[in-house]
């Protein structure tokens, strides 16, 4: 799914995958490459990354590897906004949601792959970000057989609980996390 982008809006978000060794993993990788692509373009001008702290081994949140990345590639430090909490794709929309409201930030392009793009929007939508827009990249380096598939479970819960939300029935946020999905 790739949309037609706007020449620009207030903020890009990253969404996080996973770091190794504190250093984002090739697939991450790509993700903020198109973001630096992006920022570059002038199509946004502040970066939210959003990832909170993976149980591999890292001793950074994903948005504290993101961050160093993007600023290694030129992106100004001040220009990036941390959301460090979230484990799941609900999470990282729900979370930068907040904080584009602290920062009085209307407008967005969210950042991710190409397999992961429709759900992200839809979840954009379901929290009510302001007419948001995806930005997706097509992996060269992620094995897409287990990505595809697992996207497919991770939409159909993501179905079982937006259906929840309408329904105005609570969902614990820890539901979202266990497959960080």
């Amino acid at each position: 799914m790739q949309q037609p982008l706007p020449n620009q809006v207030d903020v890009g978000i990253v969404l996080g995958a996973s770091l190794r060794q504190d250093t984002p993993s090739p697939g991450l990788q790509e993700r903020l490459d198109l973001a630096v692509d992006l920022y570059k373009q002038g199509r946004f001008k502040h970066v939210i990354v959003s990832g909170g702290l993976d149980h591999n081994g890292s001793k950074l949140t994903e948005a504290e590897g993101m961050r160093n990345y993007l600023v290694a590639k030129g992106v100004p430090e001040k220009q990036i906004l941390l959301e460090p909490r979230a484990t799941s794709t609900y999470e990282n929309l729900l979370f930068s949601k907040q904080i584009m409201q602290e920062n009085g930030l209307v407008s967005s392009i969210i950042v991710t792959h190409r397999y992961h793009s429709a759900r992200s929007l839809d979840i954009a939508e379901t929290i009510g970000l302001q007419q948001p827009v995806v930005s997706s990249i097509r992996s060269e380096v992620l094995f897409m057989p287990y990505h595809d598939t697992r996207e497919t479970l991770a939409y159909t819960k993501w179905y079982g609980t937006k259906l929840l939300l309408k329904l105005g029935i609570p969902v614990s946020e820890a539901a979202f996390s266990h497959f960080g999905w």
